[in-house]
Parts: structure tokens; sequence; C-alpha cells
């Protein structure tokens, strides 16, 4: 697909059927934390905060135990007071 200089694009019929996207229809882009973005028909907020949901859910699912679960609340003040937070070491 290409982008027009208008920013535009065509959606593909068969996803404008099965999304029921009619000419006049309202869709909405969100960004997703994986960075994809999903369409979304209609722009009411509830259409908007479920697609967010989602991709926070999704946000967590790839984070899931990816931390160091050796450390507890009191190591990580330890390592973190004092610090200037323009330091990266």
């Amino acid at each position: 697909m290409r982008v027009t200089t208008k920013g535009q694009v065509t959606i593909p019929k068969e996803i404008r059927d099965r999304l029921g996207i009619e000419a006049g229809s309202e869709v909405d882009f969100v960004e997703r934390a994986d960075g994809a973005v999903e369409l979304v028909r209609g722009t009411e907020p509830d259409m908007r905060a479920k697609a967010l949901d989602r991709s926070l859910e999704d946000w967590f699912r790839r984070i899931e135990g990816t931390g160091d679960s050796n450390l507890t609340a009191d190591d990580i003040m330890t390592m973190t007071r004092d610090r200037d937070v323009r330091d990266n070491h």
C-alpha cells in the first residue's frame, strides 16, 4: 500500500467488509506498545479505550518475567539512592 501526498491510504475491500466500514464510517488508528498500529472502527471513547487496553495487555505479556526477581524494594532503593538522574552509570 502506498501513502499519498495527503497521507491517505485505501483500506482493502476485504478489511472494510469484515469491519463493516462504509463510506462515511468513522475509524481511528491506535498505536500499540509494540509499535504496530491498529485500525479501529468508530471513534467512540470506549472503542479507543478497548484498543489501548489491548495494547497495554500486549506490552505486559511481552515484558512478563523479564525483571530481576531477586531484587527487593530495599535493594532498588540502595542502588538508586543519591544518584544523579543524569548519571548513566
